[in-house]
């Protein structure tokens, strides 16, 4: 079976044993039982086995994802799944079974993935609008003062709000003359409307309802103990100020890659480099 061949070389290719097991298991007790039910009833077809193709791929991604923020499988936390799933959702909806399985199994916590809907911004904003929030969101005083700052790290840096909910107190560096916030390396300065934005958000976070929140290290703290704010939350709350977030995300970077070159703005925001000169292309430049 040419799928069976397929999944060999690709187990072969995954270099942590526990997740090489774990995703053998979920093949052999969910995904093959599956697919011989349907072949009974008919021929598979290619469609159905690229399907399961893509539930691996992406559950060997997730796991390797979720290693890298610290966590096993059996520590993951709700704030996990709604960070994966914030960007590329259709890429890694395939996932689902595999974290599904898992739930049923015993082998992580129930959680709950996002709905299999969710609404996505169409194209980028145009320079001027995006401006022009930017500036409502830096002179806006009655705006909430914590969407205000992560409203500024999407329009002018291009973060997604999955990067922009896993910041950390520490990120954050004032010597009183420049503050700058660790997105990647080296740290990337915030200019003076927005060092001061920043400045007022992290002192006004002594004031905030839950004494949980105001002694985690997250920057954007979440309602749960020791956990950072949902990105699906955190989007909800830009959408409220009227910052499209996907929208204003990759506007930020199509302008940024146009005013430097694409590995500098690649390395300095957490950009695959191939994604930026793309960007570059599609923006027009050279």
């Amino acid at each position: 079976m040419l799928y069976q061949r397929w999944l060999t070389e690709r187990l072969a290719g995954i270099e942590d044993p526990e997740h090489r097991q774990l995703l053998r298991h979920f093949v052999t007790w969910h995904q093959m039982r599956r697919l011989r039910a349907k072949a009974e009833k008919a021929p598979l077809g290619r469609s159905q086995t690229n399907h399961t193709k893509q539930e691996v791929t992406q559950a060997g991604a997730f796991l390797a994802w979720l290693a890298s923020q610290g966590r096993a499988i059996a520590q993951c936390q709700q704030a996990d799944i709604d960070a994966w799933h914030t960007e590329s959702l259709a890429t890694r909806r395939p996932s689902q079974s595999f974290l599904r399985w898992c739930m049923k199994t015993g082998r992580m916590p129930r959680l709950t993935p996002p709905p299999a809907v969710i609404t996505q911004d169409p194209e980028p904003l145009h320079q001027h609008r995006r401006l022009a929030m930017l500036r409502r969101v830096l002179n806006n005083d009655s705006l909430p003062l914590r969407a205000r700052v992560a409203a500024a790290l999407v329009l002018f840096y291009a973060q997604p709000v999955s990067r922009i909910v896993r910041l950390t107190i520490d990120d954050v560096t004032d010597d009183e003359t420049t503050v700058t916030v660790q997105l990647r390396d080296p740290p990337s300065p915030l200019p003076e409307p927005v060092a001061d934005l920043m400045r007022a958000y992290i002192q006004s976070r002594q004031h905030l309802p839950y004494a949980s929140s105001r002694s985690s290290q997250w920057l954007f703290p979440g309602r749960q103990p020791g956990q950072p704010m949902n990105p699906v939350s955190l989007q909800v709350h830009l959408r409220e100020i009227g910052v499209p977030p996907q929208r204003g995300r990759t506007s930020a970077i199509r302008q940024l890659v146009l005013q430097a070159p694409a590995p500098v703005i690649a390395k300095a925001l957490g950009y695959h480099d191939k994604t930026t000169i793309r960007l570059v292309t599609e923006a027009g430049g050279t």
